[in-house]
Formats: structure tokens, sequence, C-alpha cells
């Protein structure tokens, strides 16, 4: 699959990146730019009473999602949500433990696949989070891209399949290996709600969908082609299918040279790459045929100083030939310092 040819659809600046067009200087976005690095977001928080509350709460979810940009003037705002409500609104039983993270009741079996609702009940049961776009779409500055996400079937499915986030996606691979009828059925309904959802999430006014498959790199051998890259291209042609003209950024963290596989198989048009992707191999293998998202270490928003600037020149350098979009290879942490935010913005806008 190949994404269509480049356009100008507009006058924002990740827009234009990733209709094929090169913009200098490169748009910038961080991933997780709203989060708890923030005290206004720690405020905010605060006032829902937890997370899920703060996802599911229009205004709050809206307000967070705009901290950013009021403060820093980021080039796009990605919408304040989880990859965790689709599970949830299929069925799911999601909470969240304090220092720990997040917890689901699991899909081991035929009988918990039974008791999953239909992807259709997806849209509905989020549409919290489309009023959030909604109002964003209001209060956003006109040149700021609004960016819509879910994660990708796999990652999901491996919290489903676990019950929480475990260091090498083992339950998933054993439910793959083990009932491969169970796994590939609920792969099809991630895939099916996923689709629904983000359609619902552009409807609502999202301008870009990207898709989180942060554990793809756990996918051994061919496993990575069957239920890596064929969900997402299936939900990449969907979407555009449903609507023409809205580009997709696919994110297939740890998927090493399988990078280059993801990205003919999909044909998204914009491909954010983890930091163990090196920028030169990137900008030629991969540059010439779609936007290319990242990817600076996200330990340097902690360290800052010299190397900080340093390292983002050199990555922003390196893909300056075609069309980028300056990211993180990952999200930014709680251990981050603002103030090293805007060293990143200057030395990346010179």
């Amino acid at each position: 699959m190949t994404a269509p040819a480049a356009r100008d659809p507009s006058g924002k600046p990740v827009l234009r990146a990733l209709a094929g067009i090169r913009v200098d200087p490169p748009p910038v976005w961080l991933m997780r730019q709203a989060g708890r690095y923030l005290p206004e977001y720690r405020a905010t928080r605060a006032r829902a009473g937890g997370f899920l509350e703060l996802c599911l709460t229009p205004d709050l979810a809206a307000e967070v999602t705009l901290q950013p940009i009021r403060r820093f003037g980021f080039d796009a705002a990605i919408l304040f949500a989880d990859i965790l409500l689709v599970p949830m609104a299929l069925g799911a039983d999601l909470w969240f433990e304090t220092g720990e993270g997040p917890r689901l009741s699991t899909v081991t079996g035929p009988a918990d696949l039974a008791r999953l609702r239909p992807a259709e009940a997806v849209p509905e049961r989020l549409a919290p989070v489309c009023e959030t776009i909604r109002i964003l779409r209001r209060e956003l500055p006109a040149r700021t891209t609004l960016i819509g996400f879910a994660g990708a079937p796999w990652t999901v499915a491996t919290y489903m399949i676990a019950g929480r986030g475990t260091p090498d996606q083992a339950p998933a691979r054993r439910l793959m290996y083990g009932d491969p009828a169970v796994f590939e059925a609920l792969i099809d309904r991630i895939t099916q709600a996923t689709i629904a959802y983000l359609s619902a999430q552009i409807e609502a006014g999202a301008e870009v969908v990207k898709l989180f498959d942060s554990w793809a790199g756990a996918l051994p051998g061919p496993h990575f082609a069957r239920y890596a890259i064929e969900p997402a291209r299936r939900i990449v042609t969907e979407l555009r299918a449903r609507h023409p003209g809205v580009p997709v950024i696919g994110f297939p963290r740890g998927a090493g040279a399988g990078y280059a596989a993801w990205l003919d198989g999909t044909g998204v048009e914009g491909l954010a790459l983890d930091t163990a992707v090196d920028p030169g191999w990137a900008a030629r293998a991969l540059q010439p045929r779609a936007c290319i998202q990242g990817n600076l270490d996200p330990l340097l928003m902690v360290l800052g100083g010299p190397r900080l600037a340093e390292e983002a020149r050199r990555i922003r350098d390196a893909f300056a030939g075609g069309p980028h979009i300056f990211n993180l290879g990952h999200g930014i942490t709680p251990d981050a310092d603002p103030a090293h935010v805007e060293q990143l913005l200057a030395a990346v806008r010179g």
C-alpha cells in the first residue's frame, strides 16, 4: 500500500508535513505533552478526582489538552485520553492502581470474548471523548492541528489478555500460540472497534489520527506482519475510504528493521520512530515514502543543557531533506523540566 500523492492542505505546519511537504523549521509536538511534568496538569487532575474521570470529563480533558499549547505553542495538540478506553467501552473493567498503573479484567477464553460488547457500541460509550474534540476545535489556535488517537490492536490486546502491562507481553504471546482462534477473534474485535472509534473522532473534528502500537517490537517473526501490520492496514484502509484526506500517523515502537515493512504494508502518511532508530538510516530508507516523526530521547528532557540542544539539532538536520515532524522517541516523562521544553523549541526552531 502506498500513501496518496502529497498535496498542500492548509497553512497548518503539521498538515503540510503530513502531505509530504518539507517545512522549515519542522513542526513540533511531543508525545504526552499534556501530563504530570506540568503543574497546571497536576492541579486539573486533582480537580477531576482520578485519571478516568479526567479522561471522560470533556471540559477538563480539553483543558489539559490546551495547557501545553498555551504554555509552549506546539504545532499540534493531541487529544487527552487513554488507549485503554476502548477495552473499557467493549466491556472490560478498567481501574487505575495508584503508583502501579492500569488494571483490566482479562480476556483469555471464549467465555470472556462472548461477554464483550460489539465494536459498534464503542463510539456511543466514548461520546465524552468526541465532545472533548468538539470543544478543542473551537478553542485551539487556527494554526494548531488537532490529533486524535487510539492504541493499535496488538498493543490493546496485550493489556486485555494480561490485565496489566507486562515486561515481555508473555501472556498475550502465550494466548497467540496456545489458542489462536480466541486471540484472532480478539484482535478482530479490537480492530473493528478502533475503526469505529477513530472514525467518530474524525467526525467530531480530529484532523489527524495516530495509531500507537507501543509493544509492536514484542511480536516475533511472521507474527509481526499478521498482528501488527495487517490490523493497521485494515484500519488505515477503512479510514481512508470513510474520510479521504485525513492523514494517519503510525508508531510501531520497537519494530527495528520492521519499520520499513510496517510503512509499506499500511501506507500511513506519517511514521513515528522510537529512540533506537538511526535518523540517518530513516532519512534514506523511510523518509522518501512518508513524513517522519521523532525521535529525541525523552531522557534529555529531564537532563537539559547543551546535549539537549545538540541532539535536537542533530535530528532536525538529519531529516532536513524531507517532511519531518519533530517529536520524542517516546512520551515525555513526569520528571521532565518544563524549562527544557522551552530549550528544545529554541534549538529546533532556531
